[in-house]
């Protein structure tokens, strides 16, 4: 049936059932997720969007829309909450994962002292990790990777059907492939840093030994401090590459 001849209380509900999937889809993802972020602006974008898709997606939600049966209602509105936030989830993962070895990073190479206030979450951390996250998110958006997320939500009514059937086994199953490929893309990336770490601790040990006499650990500080900018600045321009492109490959392959 064409748009301008369904029912007027028809076209509300499904608009509701848009707003639960895509609202809590964009609620959860990278960026708009921030609690730096006012919450009514993140209501609003949210709305914006659901409208904006709305007329895409309208005739996969009509089908299942019944005005006279508020449980049902209410029951395909939850399904739809819990879908959206398990698109938006497998979406942030990544960032997450990200901000782990971000900070096990920090740590390795010696700059993880005072923590200061995070631009992306409400948490202090280490500025160097700081740096790091910010600069993901950063060409996430650049990257116009935040539109595969768009195509995901519009895909997923065709994969993930508004029946009111929310399935745990299947979402279950994507937040642990989503995790193994999360931990293993950013364990790479904190590699070369952990490696620094080890072979410094192992340099700073042997040498404490050898000369017990003197304080190597404050006399090593600077050349520790040094040593990891140095892995810093000629390895962090790849790495973040190396994490735009596995980023963008697993929000392709989400629908």
């Amino acid at each position: 049936m064409p748009v301008a001849q369904l029912p007027l209380n028809e076209i509300i509900l499904a608009a509701i059932l848009a707003f639960c999937r895509i609202g809590a889809c964009l609620m959860l993802m990278p960026g708009l997720s921030s609690a730096r972020i006012p919450l009514q602006v993140r209501l609003y974008i949210a709305l914006a969007c659901s409208f904006a898709v709305l007329p895409l997606v309208l005739q996969h939600i009509v089908t299942v829309v019944d005005a006279g049966q508020p449980w049902t209602l209410f029951r395909l509105m939850a399904s739809e909450l819990f879908v959206g936030a398990v698109i938006g989830i497998l979406a942030h993962i990544y960032f997450w994962a990200l901000q782990f070895m971000a900070s096990t990073t920090a740590v390795s190479v010696g700059y993880s002292g005072s923590p200061a206030d995070a631009i992306t979450e409400s948490e202090p951390q280490a500025t160097l990790a700081t740096i790091v996250t910010f600069s993901a998110l950063f060409l996430f958006f650049i990257t116009d990777m935040h539109l595969e997320i768009f195509r995901a939500l519009l895909n997923s009514y065709v994969a993930i059907p508004v029946d009111g059937q929310f399935r745990p086994d299947a979402a279950m199953i994507d937040f642990t492939d989503a995790l193994s490929a999360a931990f293993l893309a950013t364990l790479r990336i904190a590699a070369p840093f952990i490696v620094f770490a080890i072979l410094v601790n192992f340099a700073i040990g042997l040498v404490n030994k050898l000369t017990p006499t003197i304080p190597v650990y404050f006399v090593s500080m600077p050349f520790v401090l040094g040593g990891g900018l140095l892995v810093v600045y000629f390895i962090l321009p790849e790495l973040l590459r190396f994490f735009t492109n596995e980023t963008a490959t697993q929000l392709r392959e989400l629908f």
